[in-house]
């Protein structure tokens, strides 16, 4: 069968990931945003779950945090390679982050490539929040 790209069905931030017995995953957590009271922010682990569908052939993905500047990374993940034989099948890749060090608030950007090409970008922003505001409230 010629090799067929696949789709990105869905890509998603969360604070954790769980599976169950059936092997369904449980994505903890979803979030878009990250307040803190100071910088730089050490952020203990966030994770990134990608899904993957109508694909046949071998690939390779990987996933960066870009900082405001839209340039600069903070991290970039190790190379995902991963086999779809059958253009029903799916594919879940599932990355963790931990202890990243955010210099600054500001809105940072999450990149999912397929062999090197983007194939969704989308914003992470970090906010400060007042003194006396819990960290978790909104700014």
């Amino acid at each position: 069968m010629e090799p067929i790209l696949p789709d990105l069905q869905a890509a998603v931030l969360c604070d954790d990931v769980r599976q169950e017995n059936n092997g369904k995953f449980i994505l903890i957590g979803l979030f878009d945003a990250i307040f803190a009271q100071q910088w730089p922010l050490r952020y203990a682990r966030l994770f990134v779950v990608t899904r993957w569908c109508s694909g046949v052939g071998q690939f390779t993905q990987r996933t960066r945090i870009l900082r405001p500047d839209q340039k600069s990374i903070v991290t970039e993940s190790r190379p995902i390679r991963f086999q779809m034989n059958d253009p029903e099948v799916l594919v879940t890749n599932i990355e963790g982050f931990f202890n990243l060090e955010f210099q600054r608030a500001g809105t940072h950007w999450i990149e999912v490539l397929l062999d090197d090409e983007m194939k969704i970008r989308f914003p992470l922003r970090l906010a400060a929040v007042p003194p006396g505001r819990p960290p978790g409230a909104p700014a």
